[in-house]
């Protein structure tokens, strides 16, 4: 665990800042017909504008600038040249490196009209994201971030997908610790001011929440072919409460 100085999460900011503001441009872009390589190198384009880069490009091997993750593939998504369709959901996962620190945040996008059920899952995928950034206070531990999250899944029966956590973040994109979207109140380790975390769920419409490996290595897919949705946020740990990095 490495703890930030309120300068360094500052300079986090930054970078915070600069992915927020992408993301409302791919909310604008991001349509059916569209593909997601045509976003992918429509973020880097938008990050080069704003004197910032991918960091996940070149990450152990990741050749993108984005990870792109359509309907029942989850997470680590390569973008593809395959236009999106009416009724189709896609995460795009951003992080964004502004003069040597990072910012992190995922969001999935509904395209065009989706349907009640998907339009449900984003939503409370979204609220648990929420309900665990307000445990994100010095003294509650990271089991009362996983609870919160948790416990929107399970009200809702949807599949938490369990091998992929938030994590800590500053000048490389996963430092300590792990951050799990389930656990228990008051269990695990204890927040301190300056720690800056990543929380994002990934809920599966299938209960279970279990993932397959695509052959690539990255793509993470639900065993049941059900949609998954993520929402992810960077944030800090403050005597004044959870500071979101990547909202505007």
């Amino acid at each position: 665990m490495i703890l930030k100085s309120k300068e360094e999460i500052e300079y986090m900011r930054e970078a915070g800042l600069i992915l927020a503001a992408c993301h409302q441009y791919v909310a604008q872009i991001i349509k059916p017909g569209v593909t997601t390589m045509a976003v992918n190198e429509a973020v880097e384009m938008f990050l080069e504008q704003h004197g910032a880069t991918a960091e996940q490009k070149g990450y152990r091997g990741y050749p993108y600038a984005t990870c792109a993750s359509v309907n029942e593939l989850v997470c680590h998504g390569f973008p593809t040249e395959v236009p999106l369709q009416e009724g189709d959901i896609v995460t795009i996962d951003i992080v964004v490196n502004k003069n040597g620190w990072l910012a992190d945040s995922g969001w999935s996008y509904g395209i065009g009209e989706i349907n009640k059920t998907l339009k449900r899952l984003l939503k409370h995928t979204e609220k648990a994201l929420y309900k665990g950034i307000e445990q994100a206070l010095p003294g509650n531990t990271l089991g009362d971030i996983g609870h919160a999250v948790e416990k929107v899944a399970r009200r809702k029966d949807y599949g938490i997908v369990r091998p992929l956590v938030g994590h800590g973040i500053g000048r490389v994109i996963h430092e300590p610790p792990d951050v799990p979207s389930y656990g228990k109140r008051k269990e695990g380790l204890k927040l301190e001011e300056g720690m800056v975390i990543t929380i994002e769920p990934i809920f599966t419409l299938g209960p279970s929440g279990a993932v397959l490996w695509d052959d690539d290595g990255w793509g993470v897919r639900s065993a049941d072919g059900t949609f998954g949705a993520q929402f992810e946020h960077t944030i800090a740990i403050t005597k004044d409460g959870p500071y979101i990095l990547t909202e505007i």
